[in-house]
């Protein structure tokens, strides 16, 4: 930032009779001014050609106006799924900002909006607010050390980003977890699903003026959270799926607690059928909203409930089968509406088919061990630190150094609660990874808000942004 300018204030009569005084008399001209105040004056440092970006009621969408950046905003890329309607002149054309402080806008998420009247014309998503560098990171920290970075990308998804991780590493490890680590990690991720879109549910249905849902669905995944924290020891960002298995067994009582979840939410989903899917509020606010055609699923890469409600049946537990779920049956629910509605209707079915995983998970626990028997992985026993002064040396070097992985390159993909996440990891031999980049849904869907707004009206913003329900540690990573 320049300096500001110096305020000259006047006559700046010195006393006459101080030595001060007399010098200041001599001085020269210039040096009778002084800065009265620090002022800044909002555009006095900027260039002209800043300000004509940023001055209020000059803003620009972008300064390349070519018919390829305006087909991307106008979401008119592949298809186009509302009727042109009236174009008003330039000068009732309005570009507002919704975020990034906003309560709606699913973290510090900004759109850029030109409206005409009460109509969206363009929309350019602004990400970048938050960029947690979370895959540079990982560069810095072991193989061990990673899924305690991972877990806090989708932080609603922790230990989906966990399972990712671990298969990655594992992969490139060439080693195989035991039936009971991979029948745990089924179902801690299914549950985790299950909460997720319990808090999508709530949150989606505040955002239209369900007040009710809110408390409903924050009731029902307090249960599964409960569980979580039994088992792992948090709420949130477990660390508790990591390379080999899993951190520790499942609790005592666990099937008690289980069978509670599943009762608990089922009986929770039929509240929330009864009290939105008829109620013509409701159906108002989200039939025929933020529409995506198949066409667009595929264009913009968006996966998970979003495709699923568009009429795509993709999965990538059905797809690209880990972790043995390939052994139990669920259905993928598809819908053909693609509006918000029919995504209500997706997640709704979601909660259901994962508790049904949930259940058979249960009745078919293996027994065995819970990680690799496998010492350059896994830490020795608790029980071993104290009598054998090797364990001590290994435990103590498996955690500060970690275990080296053989170079290579892989990728592995798992069904996160918001689509397909994937992992591409990079080892040059060490212990710690030479690469990640992550595969994060949440930015696919992002950069396919264009197509969901444009042309609908700006009262519908909100249950459509909702809807695709973005968490913004797995966009800025």
């Amino acid at each position: 930032m320049s300096k500001p300018p110096e305020v000259v204030t006047g006559d700046l009569e010195a006393p006459a009779n101080t030595q001060e005084g007399k010098a200041a008399t001599s001085a020269p001209a210039e040096s009778l001014r002084r800065t009265v105040h620090e002022v800044w004056l909002s555009g006095t440092e900027a260039t002209d050609e800043m300000r004509r970006f940023t001055d209020e009621g000059a803003q620009e969408m972008l300064p390349d106006e070519s018919e390829a950046v305006l087909a991307g905003q106008r979401g008119t890329v592949v298809v186009d799924d509302y009727l042109p309607g009236r174009e008003s002149p330039e000068d009732e054309i309005q570009i507002i900002n919704m975020g990034p402080q906003h309560p709606a806008t699913h973290g510090v998420l900004r759109l850029h909006l030109e409206l005409d009247g009460e109509t969206i014309r363009r929309v350019k998503p602004i990400i970048g607010y938050l960029h947690t560098g979370m895959e540079k990171t990982a560069e810095a920290l072991s193989f061990m050390q990673g899924p305690t970075n991972v877990t806090r990308m989708d932080y609603l998804s922790p230990l989906h980003n966990e399972l990712c991780f671990s298969l990655a590493t594992e992969r490139l490890l060439g080693v195989d977890v035991p039936e009971r680590a991979s029948a745990i990690r089924v179902m801690m991720t299914e549950l985790n699903r299950v909460a997720s879109h319990l808090l999508w549910s709530a949150t989606t249905g505040l955002d239209i003026g369900a007040l009710s849902m809110m408390i409903y669905g924050w009731r029902e995944r307090e249960l599964v959270l409960a569980f979580f924290e039994k088992t792992t020891g948090l709420r949130m960002n477990h660390n508790y799926i990591r390379p080999g298995g899993v951190a520790a067994d499942l609790p005592d009582g666990w099937e008690e607690d289980v069978d509670g979840i599943v009762s608990g939410v089922l009986a929770g989903l039929r509240d929330y059928e009864d009290l939105l899917l008829d109620n013509p509020i409701f159906l108002e606010r989200t039939k025929g909203v933020g529409v995506l055609a198949r066409e667009e699923i595929h264009a913009y890469g968006v996966t998970g409930p979003l495709a699923r409600a568009s009429g795509v049946a993709y999965d990538v537990r059905k797809a690209f089968p880990y972790s043995g779920i390939e052994q139990y049956d669920f259905d993928v629910p598809v819908f053909d509406g693609g509006d918000v509605y029919d995504r209500f209707l997706v997640r709704f079915e979601e909660i259901r088919q994962s508790l049904r995983i949930v259940q058979q998970v249960k009745a078919t626990m293996p027994r065995g061990d819970y990680r690799t028997e496998d010492r350059k992985v896994t830490p020795p026993p608790r029980a071993r630190i104290d009598q054998s002064m090797e364990a001590l040396i290994h435990h103590f070097k498996i955690f500060t150094e970690g275990f080296k992985v053989p170079a290579g390159e892989t990728y592995q993909a798992v069904e996160s609660a918001r689509g397909e996440l994937g992992m591409y990891l990079v080892s040059s031999g060490g212990a710690k990874p030479w690469r990640l980049h992550v595969r994060g849904p949440s930015f696919a869907h992002v950069q396919a808000l264009p197509v969901m707004l444009t042309d609908s009206l700006i009262a519908d913003t909100i249950a459509a942004l909702a809807s695709a329900d973005p968490v913004m540690g797995d966009v800025d990573r």
